[in-house]
């Protein structure tokens, strides 16, 4: 493993992890290295390597099924409160681990370091939310229409479920998925994004340390790293559900995959998501929830903030506003927590900001802002580029695309209603806000004559969700739901039950049928 950042090389040390170089894992048995690296795993921090990482090949692929298969048998027999005890120590290994595994999230992925931070306290807390709900995976019971008969539902483990996550969430999505399907009963695979195999590797190596620590078989947990591997698993009937997280056009192929044999998916794709500011919002606190909602991440979050629906009336104030904001905005090292933008994951996202700029102004984007690729030795990963502002027509093509990159358009509206057609004039249906402070407006965005998406906030921006709430969207977001709420349900199968104890058998609907 060849690291150029020192302050890297001791975080993947505390993590216990330096000397790690896997194509796969399941519990704490690590697969053999192959002659020759299939993938690298390069920073846009600094563009150093940070590790040569080795694909998983067929042979290990069925090793690791067949693994987590046998594990499944055991684990579904463990009582779901002790299930939720073991939950609760990979919480508390996180909290052990929350600055170097930030620290690492931040440097291989790009993000800030607060975000980072961030990341492994969603992990945190989805662990607490999963423990609590290890004791409250509850049925219905149900009055029979027939004399001396009891009727309930119960749910049970479904088996093993697959997790494909993407680059941009490296640890968080993970745990959205593992905290609950491992209380669910299920074992889990993941195949983490080849962009970010070391945030994977990091916590593939925690949790195995509580399962170790717990004499718990192998396979409960188990990592397959390479690009092949995702269609594997999409096209395995072992696999009960397939959770994919990603971009609608990969949404498309695994929902097919996963249905065609039958199976289960959880599909969190694209957003293209919209603060409508109306003329009665508080503008300063806009301006905050804007822009970061814009640049945070880059603009690389599903909830980044995409479009900005402006009432005509304030419309050229907060302009104004916002350029100046923009023109306060720190680019550079995220690991420099006086920065608020870090770079772009690799240099083919470069390419798609320049392209869709080049679009946008195609179609007649005036570009308020102008954006751009920043160069220089602060810079020299190639991956920085400029936030940019342009004001569209809902209607572009550019605009009716998801861009993982911080661009954001201005829109202006005349009507709440309108307003509202044009939050909801794009095929995607994630994450929405409006900042009001009239209430009318507010429940109008709220109803069902109101947003579309699976996420509608009031005075808060489009990006950050808490682990409370069930997270997911609409339309081309896919229509799944990960995290709070009742979501636990996705990662289970509902079994209604009923039981005589009489000594006849009458039918249902009063159906006689004698011998």
């Amino acid at each position: 493993m060849s690291i150029m950042n020192n302050t890297i090389q001791s975080v993947l040390k505390n993590l216990g992890i330096q000397d790690i170089n896997p194509s796969w894992s399941t519990g704490s048995q690590w697969g053999p290295i192959a002659d020759h690296p299939a993938l690298t795993s390069f920073s846009p921090v600094d563009g150093a390597k940070i590790a040569d990482i080795h694909a998983a090949d067929t042979e290990q692929y069925e090793s690791v099924l067949k693994t987590a298969s046998a594990a499944a048998l055991v684990w579904k027999k463990v009582p779901a409160p002790k299930r939720g005890d073991i939950v609760r120590q990979l919480g508390d290994a996180l909290r052990a681990k929350k600055n170097d595994l930030g620290t690492l999230v931040s440097y291989e992925m790009g993000k800030s370091l607060q975000e980072g931070f961030g990341e492994v306290q969603e992990m945190i807390d989805i662990c607490d939310f999963a423990v609590g709900q290890s004791r409250q995976l509850y049925g219905l019971t149900m009055h029979s229409e027939r004399p001396q008969h009891r009727m309930y539902e119960q749910w049970h483990p479904l088996g093993i479920v697959g997790i494909i996550s993407a680059f941009n969430f490296p640890v968080a999505v993970w745990s959205w998925n593992a905290a609950l399907a491992l209380v669910a009963g299920n074992v889990c695979v993941w195949k983490p994004s080849s962009k970010t195999p070391l945030c994977a590797i990091a916590c593939q190596h925690i949790l195995a340390e509580v399962l170790k620590a717990n004499d718990l078989p192998e396979g409960i947990s188990s990592l397959l790293i390479g690009n092949a591997v995702g269609d594997q698993m999409n096209n395995d009937k072992r696999i009960a559900l397939v959770s994919f997280t990603g971009s609608t056009r990969i949404g498309r192929i695994v929902s097919a995959a996963v249905a065609t044999r039958f199976g289960r998916s959880i599909l969190e794709l694209g957003g293209n998501n919209a603060i409508i500011v109306s003329k009665d919002a508080d503008l300063d606190m806009s301006i905050i929830g804007a822009v970061f909602g814009a640049v945070g991440t880059a603009g690389q979050r599903c909830t980044s903030t995409r479009r900005l629906i402006i009432h005509e009336a304030v419309y050229d104030a907060f302009k104004e506003k916002l350029v100046k904001a923009y023109g306060q905005l720190r680019i550079g090292d995220p690991l420099d927590q006086n920065n608020h933008v870090g770079p772009l994951i690799d240099k083919g996202a470069v390419q798609d900001y320049l392209n869709a700029i080049e679009k946008g102004k195609a179609e007649g984007a005036n570009f308020i802002v102008e954006g751009g690729v920043l160069s220089g030795d602060t810079y020299e990963s190639g991956c920085y580029v400029k936030p940019c502002i342009a004001e569209v027509e809902n209607h572009y093509e550019i605009v009716q695309e998801e861009t993982f990159a911080p661009i954001l358009y201005l829109i202006k509206y005349k009507t709440i209603d309108e307003a509202i057609a044009l939050q909801n004039g794009v095929p995607q249906g994630l994450s929405s806000a409006i900042m009001t402070l009239n209430l009318r407006e507010a429940e109008l965005f709220l109803s069902a004559n109101g947003s579309d998406c699976g996420i509608a906030n009031v005075n808060i921006g489009t990006s950050g969700a808490e682990i409370g709430g069930a997270f997911g969207g609409e339309k081309e977001t896919g229509g799944g739901r990960e995290s709070g709420s009742d979501a636990w349900k996705g990662y289970m199968r509902r079994q209604t039950n009923t039981i005589n104890y009489s000594d006849t058998l009458p039918l249902a609907q009063g159906i006689k049928f004698d011998l």
